[in-house]
């Protein structure tokens, strides 16, 4: 499942790089294909996000990754959170 969704990250990018380039170029006269361009570079823009975490947390949980150096929530001190 990891490489499925690391496929699908590369290519999420790869559309949002030339999909931005697209509507970023489209002329006045063009706008329905630049709105086209606009939200496909959203979506895989959007997808490829999503799928960075996803894999930022499975090399995490899966040991490839080493763990963020952030305190657990469980960790902290009872008062300290009160104060926020």
């Amino acid at each position: 499942m990891a490489k499925l969704i690391a496929i699908g990250n590369v290519v999420a990018w790869a559309g949002f790089w030339a999909f931005g380039y697209l509507a970023l170029t489209a002329g006045a006269e063009n706008s329905g294909q630049m709105v086209t361009a606009v939200i496909l570079a959203a979506l895989g823009g959007a997808f490829g996000v999503w799928a960075y975490f996803w894999l930022v947390r499975h090399s995490e949980a899966t040991g490839y990754a080493k763990r963020g150096n952030q305190v657990p929530r469980e960790h902290h001190r009872k008062g300290a959170d009160d104060a926020l």
